[in-house]
């Protein structure tokens, strides 16, 4: 299988069945604005379960991700501070994925907060997605990458800035370890087309430029298969020193 095909362009395929879930979208909203002006119809509670029903509908009720579909990842347990970042970096277009831009376009900053101390605090079990095969030779190369990085072309480690199990550093910094295939793949390819960006500096930004597409299949296959370790808790902050002069990395990772 020609696993450079998986690489995103200018942005992440739109997953099967989007539209039925732009349209309960839609529906939804329509409906709520009907209701608050019509007394005798009964009131949504006012829940943090309800509050993030539009994330559950993608990434699951408690953040665990969508396995099968391998374009929605896991939001649980990744440090809040990283994905309020996110959806900020939505919310101002630094991201770009339509279904995120619009859901987060009203959304105050107390709100995103609220939402990503949420799921940061959910602990599911992880599922595995499906790895393309791929030769020995390109695991080695993709744990290379990963553990050791490419001196020789400037590559930091992964490790270097997501712990040393790739578990995420706090508060800002996620863990890579377990995520799908094709949403590592498709994200590494986004910030070389400048479809995901953050605030600089933009770290990622570097890093995914300089890696190959042989490489971004390389470590995103490794990443994916990579055998989960024991404790999968973020790394306490201050646990990692940050190479590229980045500041505070993993705003953008």
């Amino acid at each position: 299988m020609d696993t450079d095909a998986k690489l995103s362009q200018a942005r992440p395929p739109v997953p099967r069945g989007f539209s039925r879930i732009a349209a309960v979208v839609l529906l939804f909203a329509a409906h709520a604005v009907h209701a608050a002006d019509d007394p005798a119809t009964p009131q949504v509670p006012d829940t943090i379960q309800q509050r993030v029903a539009s994330c559950a509908a993608c990434h699951g009720v408690h953040g665990e991700g969508s396995p099968k579909s391998g374009f929605f990842p896991r939001l649980a347990g990744k440090p809040a501070g990283y994905l309020a970042r996110q959806l900020k970096d939505f919310q101002e277009g630094l991201r770009k994925y339509g279904p995120m831009e619009y859901t987060v376009r009203h959304l105050s900053p107390e709100y995103m907060q609220e939402i990503a101390e949420y799921f940061a605090q959910q602990q599911v079990p992880y599922s595995r997605s499906p790895v393309p095969r791929v030769s020995a030779a390109t695991l080695q190369r993709g744990e290379t990458l990963a553990l050791k990085g490419d001196p020789a072309r400037e590559l930091p480690a992964c490790a270097s800035c997501h712990g040393a199990q790739l578990t995420g550093v706090q508060p800002h910094i996620p863990g890579l370890v377990g995520l799908p295939y094709d949403y590592l793949s498709s994200q590494l390819g986004s910030w070389r087309t400048k479809t995901r960006a953050t605030v600089a500096p933009d770290c990622m930004a570097v890093v995914a430029n300089r890696l190959s597409d042989s490489d971004i299949s390389a470590v995103s296959a490794w990443l994916a298969s990579h055998e989960l370790p024991a404790d999968l808790h973020a790394q306490p902050a201050g646990s990692v020193t940050p190479p590229l002069h980045c500041g505070v990395l993993g705003d953008g990772a």
